[in-house]
């Protein structure tokens, strides 16, 4: 197996795992937080697309999907290209109101589609191409495509922990 195919095949994890979060749930589930405070199935799975939204669109040098679709605007937001949740307080996640759990699919879709692309041209060389040197050890283009995954990996975890609190309560 290639660099390319590898890193194909991981990220292709992340479409179920952001569907079985989302489906079925209403949309007042998907803003409903656990406990004061806690992220909500629709912030985790929003944050973890805009996440990769951000991340892909640096490493091709293009705008992202969040501020070149209507995307912002069906869950209650402006196309903010800065924003992608990092530091978000409780009254930021409770602002992220996504009408339905479809959009929150569908940006994701579009988001892990355009990773596939980027990613079926990826050679073991390019793995080592500095892409931040703003930090000590320079982050390669390999230590990010990493990065990125494992924070999405993450976050589906938690919203599904998450749904399972909701649909118990």
């Amino acid at each position: 197996m290639d660099v390319s195919d590898l890193l194909t095949e991981a990220y292709d994890r992340l479409p179920e795992l952001v569907r079985s979060a989302v489906d079925g749930l209403s949309p007042e589930q998907l803003r409903q937080a656990p406990a004061p405070g806690a992220n909500t199935v629709g912030w985790l799975i929003w944050h973890l697309t805009r996440i990769q939204d951000h991340g892909v669109a640096d490493l091709l040098g293009e705008e992202q999907v969040w501020v070149t679709g209507d995307w912002a605007r069906p869950c209650g937001m402006t196309a903010d290209p800065y924003d992608t949740g990092f530091g978000h307080g409780p009254e930021q996640v409770a602002a992220v109101r996504p009408e339905n759990g479809q959009v929150l699919l569908d940006y994701h879709a579009t988001v892990i589609e355009r990773t596939r692309r980027y990613l079926r041209g990826l050679r073991p060389a390019d793995l080592d191409r500095v892409v931040d040197p703003s930090w000590d050890p320079p982050v390669t283009l390999g230590v990010r495509l990493v990065s990125l995954l494992a924070d999405d990996l993450q976050h589906a975890g938690q919203a599904a922990y998450v749904r399972g609190l909701i649909q118990r309560a």
